[in-house]
């Protein structure tokens, strides 16, 4: 594979497809006025994509044990470039809400298969940077997506934020020329019943999350129950539990969870900050956060390089410190000036980009071969499923603590996520310190 053509075109489909998510956050008011709906109803324009973005994502790296990357690909860009071209139409509720369930059951096969060709057709010593590229797609989708979405919206209405995702179709006969050929694994069947709990488990658990539903919660407390029974009698689940006896994935799972809680709950905060505190637009908001995902996406490839010469744990510790210094900053200098948003975010962005690709690298690493789809799967569900506990979380926070004014209530939700960070940093260095004595190759290669 010609990881040089491929990974740059991957990594900017991956980009307009996450910021898909990103793009709809600041047209949301206008879809909501047009269409004359409720912000509840409303809000699942979002989250919908999110959910179906997530368990579409574990699907297919679970599906590429079995299936040819190139089938899923084709299969994934069709899904979402095809039902972009229906969204440029959709002028009611119900066609927009299944514009958005559609896009997502394709979107995950550029994150779901991303890091899988990556672990799988790249050399371990090149693969930190290819994976650094990814991440630094991802930064910068969040970065520039609201200033997109403002433009676009602004000049061409809502319906023209499907335009932009119906180029990944352009990419499409790229890709399959580059992408190696593969056989069916017909020894690896796909566990269905599997999927569909797993489904229900992310989707119910989410559901709980922002209705603040106990009946929700029940039922997904109860369909985990009944996952979990049922992993222990397949023989080949959906969710393969020996990923798990992996030296410190479960560890690496955590961490993941933490960081996209860190990170999420900051992309959420950071645009209701500068309107609410300092009475910014949607355009200056995306202007004064564009900076920090630009820088991340131009540090990439040096922390990719990085990472490849001095291993995965000096990144992972260096970025969790950096962003256990930024939310500091955040949670105590918030009200000074709206640049402190910017200025903090130059280093958080960049952070964050070698946090995730240190982390990814890191399970890419320490998984067998023919455990990487779905180990590299359950790692990304799980880091969106905490990303989108993330925002539900930071927004009840926002509007449950008492006696608060807004500017506090910034204050102590940031600090809610400093934990967090503090948390993961801890996990990070037990991880650390529990994998030098058993790997003398790993102690010279990460310390």
């Amino acid at each position: 594979m010609k990881d040089h053509i491929v990974m740059p075109l991957w990594t900017c489909c991956l980009f307009i497809v996450v910021m898909n998510t990103t793009m709809f956050n600041v047209s949301l008011p206008i879809i909501i006025h047009d269409l004359q709906i409720t912000s509840d109803l409303g809000s699942w324009v979002i989250s919908s994509y999110s959910i179906g973005y997530a368990l579409s994502t574990v699907i297919y790296s679970r599906l590429s044990d079995r299936v040819p990357v190139r089938k899923l690909l084709t299969v994934g860009l069709l899904i979402l470039g095809l039902s972009s071209l229906l969204g440029l139409f959709a002028h009611s509720f119900a066609v927009l809400l299944l514009t958005r369930i559609l896009q997502s059951a394709g979107a995950g096969v550029m994150a779901g298969l991303g890091l899988v060709i990556a672990s799988r057709y790249i050399p371990l010593e090149r693969r930190g940077a290819a994976i650094a590229l990814i991440s630094s797609g991802s930064a910068m989708a969040f970065g520039l997506g609201p200033i997109v979405g403002g433009l676009v919206s602004e000049y061409w209405g809502w319906n023209g934020l499907f335009a932009i995702t119906v180029l990944v179709l352009i990419a499409l006969p790229v890709l399959l020329y580059f992408l190696p050929n593969e056989t069916t694994k017909t020894d690896q069947p796909f566990d269905t019943t599997g999927a569909i709990l797993t489904t229900l488990n992310a989707v119910t658990l989410l559901v709980a999350i922002t209705q603040q539903s106990l009946l929700w919660f029940a039922v997904g407390i109860l369909s985990l129950v009944v996952h979990i029974l049922y992993i222990r009698k397949a023989k080949l689940s959906f969710i393969n539990p020996q990923v798990f006896k992996a030296p410190g994935y479960t560890r690496l799972v955590m961490i993941g969870f933490c960081v996209l809680v860190v990170n999420l709950g900051n992309l959420f905060l950071m645009p209701l900050v500068l309107a609410d505190l300092f009475a910014r637009s949607s355009l200056a908001i995306g202007l004064l956060i564009a900076p920090g995902a630009i820088v991340a996406a131009f540090m990439a490839r040096y922390i990719g390089r990085w990472i490849d010469q001095y291993g995965n744990m000096r990144f992972l510790i260096i970025g969790h410190v950096l962003l256990a210094a930024v939310l500091t900053l955040f949670m105590l200098g918030l009200n000074q000036s709206a640049f402190v948003i910017t200025v903090g975010y130059l280093f958080f962005s960049p952070a964050i980009s070698a946090s995730m690709s240190s982390l990814n690298n890191e399970a890419s690493r320490i998984l067998p071969k023919s455990q990487i789809g779905s180990g590299m799967g359950v790692l990304q569900l799980v880091q969106f499923f905490g990303g989108s506990v993330s925002v539900a979380a930071c927004g009840l926070l926002l509007h449950r603590i008492p006696h608060v004014t807004v500017e506090q209530a910034y204050h102590y939700v940031y600090g809610c996520l400093l934990i967090v960070a503090i948390v993961s940093l801890v996990l990070v260095i037990c991880h650390h310190r529990a994998s030098r004595p058993t790997s003398p190759a790993f102690l010279s290669n990460n310390s």
